[in-house]
């Protein structure tokens, strides 16, 4: 029997490191992160233990296959190892009276980008095990992020419904393409950061069923005419020398929508998720546009800061005490403004040049080029830029951010708001990329890019077509699964209860979902429709022979 939902017991959330904690009274070395923090260890350890058993067993029949989920006859357990030997591990109630049906490849996508941002701001998990062994850096900066993660992603308005996490009565588990459990393990006195408070009378949001025509870990791009994006090719050159011989890197979004990369894919959908939470003009106008996983409810509307701020005690009894550590949280709510001279401010960073005008500059990690960059975000009305400088160029004196900053406004500021201004006039608004008759969603996989029918337009979908593409996704996702590195071209139609369709096309690393809701539509109708809208939109990408 599953517990009763309350506040601070709606979720289970947990990140903990197979190579830590096998010792005998040493178990609670391996948690790294677990919300609620304040549930008893016994609690967490069971959790950890069960999901720790279960991926050992499974290697057992498939050394090469992590496990991804295993099926309870109430709940899933979603699993994604963030890196090696290091889980994070979520459980999910199923109820469908409450719209709580998703896709597990959707929450394992949300598992990798809240790994994937941590690692953008703060380095690998294991390196900073590595520089303290005992964990405590590690979780003095995991609780608050993810913590923070949750109580900033967007709130869509066409979840209707909340998705409850609980714990769940371990029994009737069907394992599905799954990778040492333990019982009676000593626990030990530790003081962990208390996030509880941040959930309190607010209710955990999980992508459901509701938000099928969306793809986590892709960008959307803008369409631009010739003469736009050579004008942009020609501000990129400007930015790349803003810093003299210095080799740079920059992004340019015009609202949510990216206009222009010199990152690679992966550090690409890293900064551009980041920058639509906190830095594009929509997410600085106002709180209200601002979406959140955790929706308020009859309880506090406020976030307290006292449950992220408190100091992590060393869970080694015999390490000398408290250890104070200096917790960056990038992904606080209301932390940057726009200064006078458009350079976007936040004194998130603290101040890392010892006072001087250059301090409390942001920095992240580049995945392809391992450095860390300093990053200055500049905006014009609509226009977003990220300029990004390697750290180094700070620390030996070879630069200045003040100087940079000159530089740009001199060389690049004219060029911004001409192109602002362009773009402007060209830009159909929120629903730009509909297209009438049709609800669909476009992937390239390999360039990690998507585009859909605005979010106002899949709001019209009947509640049974938006199940029938959930339930089409999740076909889908199996039978890439089974195909795991071999290209595989697919198609799958389902009609649905209201007599929709509802298509998936798959080839050569991109793929179509659409859904077409006019009844009296055949089978042939529905595939010609595809293969016109492929034309038209898709260069003939998913037309199949």
């Amino acid at each position: 029997m599953a517990s009763t939902s309350s506040g601070d017991e709606s979720l289970r959330l947990c990140m903990f490191d197979l190579r830590r904690g096998q010792t005998e009274g040493q178990e609670l070395d391996k948690i790294l992160f677990f919300h609620p923090a304040d549930l008893d260890f016994s609690t967490q350890l069971s959790v950890i233990g069960l999901s720790e058993g279960l991926i050992t067993f499974t290697r057992l029949f498939s050394p090469e296959a992590a496990c991804e989920v295993i099926e309870a006859e109430r709940h899933s357990h979603v699993f994604y190892e963030a890196e090696p030997d290091i889980w994070m591990v979520m459980v999910v109630e199923k109820n469908k009276e409450t719209g709580a049906i998703w896709r597990i490849d959707a929450l394992r996508r949300v598992l990798k980008e809240v790994h994937s941002l941590f690692v953008m701001f703060h380095g690998s998990i294991r390196a900073l095990i590595e520089i303290e062994p005992t964990g405590g850096l590690t979780r003095s900066q995991l609780y608050p992020f993810i913590t923070d993660y949750l109580s900033s992603k967007p709130f869509s308005p066409n979840l209707a419904h909340g998705i409850f996490i609980l714990f769940p009565s371990f029994n009737t588990f069907n394992i599905t393409n799954c990778q040492h459990f333990k019982s009676g393990l000593a626990l030990k006195t530790a003081a962990v950061v208390n996030c509880s408070n941040l959930f309190v009378g607010k209710k955990l949001q999980l992508p459901n069923f509701r938000e099928t025509l969306r793809e986590r870990g892709t960008v959307k791009m803008l369409t631009l005419a010739r003469d736009t994006a050579l004008e942009v090719q020609s501000l990129v050159q400007v930015l790349d020398s803003c810093a003299g011989n210095l080799r740079c890197h920059s992004m340019v979004l015009f609202q949510d929508l990216l206009v222009s990369t010199t990152l690679s894919a992966d550090d690409t959908v890293n900064l551009f998720t980041f920058a639509v939470m906190r830095l594009t003009s929509q997410a600085l106008s106002s709180g209200a546009s601002s979406w959140s996983y955790l929706r308020k409810g009859t309880g506090s509307s406020e976030v307290s800061s006292r449950s992220t701020s408190a100091p992590l005690d060393s869970l080694h009894s015999g390490s000398g005490g408290n250890h104070m550590h200096n917790v960056i949280r990038p992904l606080q709510n209301d932390k940057w403004t726009k200064g006078k001279d458009g350079f976007l401010m936040t004194d998130i960073w603290g101040l890392e040049t010892g006072g001087s005008p250059d301090s409390a500059i942001p920095t992240v990690w580049l995945q392809q080029t391992q450095e860390r960059v300093y990053l200055l975000a500049y905006q014009y009305k609509r226009l977003t830029l990220l300029l990004l400088m390697p750290t180094t160029s700070i620390v030996n004196g070879d630069l200045s951010v003040s100087a940079v900053k000159q530089q740009f406004i001199e060389d690049a500021s004219l060029r911004v708001l001409k192109i602002e201004e362009k773009i402007s006039r060209g830009w159909g608004g929120e629903n730009a990329y509909h297209v009438k008759g049709y609800r669909y969603l476009v992937v390239d996989n390999d360039m990690e890019v998507s585009r859909a029918s605005p979010s106002g337009k899949v709001t019209t979908l009947a509640k049974e077509t938006l199940l029938a593409l959930n339930k089409l996704r999740e076909e889908v996702d199996v039978e890439k699964s089974r195909a795991k590195r071999q290209e595989k071209d697919l198609e799958i139609c389902i009609r649905a209860k209201n007599n929709a369709w509802v298509i998936a096309r798959v080839t050569r690393g991109k793929e179509l979902y659409m859904a077409l809701e006019k009844a009296s539509d055949t089978l042939l109708d529905a595939a010609d429709a595809v293969g016109t809208f492929s034309n038209r939109y898709c260069s003939g990408a998913f037309l199949m022979g």
